[in-house]
């Protein structure tokens, strides 16, 4: 663990969607317009973007081979654009393949969006090890610590960060060793601090060793593990917003939109952009609202007229649009929600859409800018 803070990583372009289905299952495939009759073994079908997906085939397996929090969007976004999943029949690798731990707490939207579904059913296995430590302070040290795993700063997938750190719970060296052992289940042998059924176990001890057992002191746990009142505060609120009430669905407007958005990662920036061959950030926003069947204006401040506007202090959804500008000036930036604080955005000439984190608060500042809202089209 490491009581340096660090920085946030911008998730890299997405690979294609691709689609596995077996040879004792053949059907015919229809995605964005295009057809193909699956045959064989394990054949693969590319799919660079998406409208919907309609298939005949009795089973299949979806891989997304895109971030994984990402790919957690993705398949939400489907479902509620309609795609029709058969029920028991279809899975999502790395999305629907692990469920948590039996009788453990519910996990709330938000946590089901920020962690992966391996990394959360792992989370709740190594908690349980310690009574009086909820599975959602070990979820938000992970969070925190490196995007539960995903992050590619520094010392997360290999050597060490500035402070000594290693692995997605980022342990100096001494401390893992003493947390270490015994070996848990699915566990590297010898432990290493880059294994996340190693860290996350170890963390657990850490933390139920300074306090957390029984729940006695859960701050001072926390506090041990990264001495900074900060990271105290934040771990704290992330797990408490793990264990929330699940938010809403998106509209099936805003998921088609999120998910053309999605597949625009990495397009170049253009200003006056419209298409995949550029966009700027209201062009990329009316594209995605288009493929979702909503015409919007073209020039953000339009966009943000158009409404309707969000009411301060209501929970962000995937497809929502926010704004940002200079108060009381007119709106000259806006970015697509895709997860919870995370848009998809047009950023500036010379850059890529990608995606970025994202203020809650109106009045908040960004970059030199500050939030000044959100709208729900449709």
């Amino acid at each position: 663990m490491s009581s340096a803070m660090r920085t946030n990583t911008r998730a890299q372009p997405p690979r294609p969607l691709v689609i596995f289905c077996s040879a004792d299952a053949p059907g015919s495939w229809e995605v964005s317009g295009l057809n193909w009759t699956v045959t064989a073994t394990k054949r693969v079908i590319w799919v660079p973007l998406f409208r919907g997906i309609r298939s005949t085939a009795s089973c299949c397996i979806i891989a997304f081979h895109v971030s994984t929090w990402q790919a957690r969007a993705v398949k939400k976004l489907l479902m509620a654009a309609g795609a029709p999943f058969l029920a028991g029949l279809c899975l999502v690798v790395g999305v629907a393949a692990l469920a948590p731990t039996s009788g453990a707490p519910a996990a709330s939207g938000e946590a089901l969006q920020a962690i992966p579904v391996s990394a959360l059913a792992l989370y709740q296995q190594a908690a349980a090890t310690c009574p009086g430590l909820p599975w959602t302070v070990l979820a938000a040290v992970g969070t925190v610590e490196s995007g539960n795993g995903t992050s590619t700063a520094p010392g997360v997938q290999s050597g060490a960060n500035s402070a000594g750190a290693e692995g997605p719970m980022q342990f100096e060296p001494g401390t893992f060793a003493h947390y270490s052992l015994p070996v848990p289940p699915g566990g590297a042998d010898p432990p290493s601090p880059y294994d996340m059924v190693d860290a996350a176990y170890a963390a657990a001890r850490d933390l139920c060793a300074n306090g957390a057992q029984r729940g006695v002191n859960l701050s001072a746990a926390i506090f041990a593990y990264n001495h900074a009142d900060w990271y105290v505060n934040k771990v704290l609120a992330l797990a408490t917003s793990y264990a929330a009430t699940p938010s809403g669905a998106p509209t099936p407007a805003g998921a088609r939109a999120a998910a053309f958005a999605l597949a625009q990662l990495g397009t170049p920036y253009r200003w006056g952009g419209t298409s995949p061959g550029g966009f700027d950030c209201s062009g990329l926003v009316q594209a995605a609202y288009a493929a979702g069947g909503i015409a919007l204006p073209r020039i953000a401040q339009a966009q943000l007229d158009a409404g309707p506007r969000l009411p301060a202090g209501t929970g962000l959804e995937v497809g929502d649009l926010v704004f940002f500008g200079n108060l009381p000036a007119q709106a000259d930036h806006v970015g697509l929600v895709v997860g919870p604080a995370e848009m998809v955005d047009a950023p500036h000439t010379g850059a890529t859409v990608r995606t970025e984190v994202i203020p809650t608060t109106v009045g908040s500042g960004w970059g030199a800018e500050v939030y000044l809202g959100a709208t729900r089209p449709g």
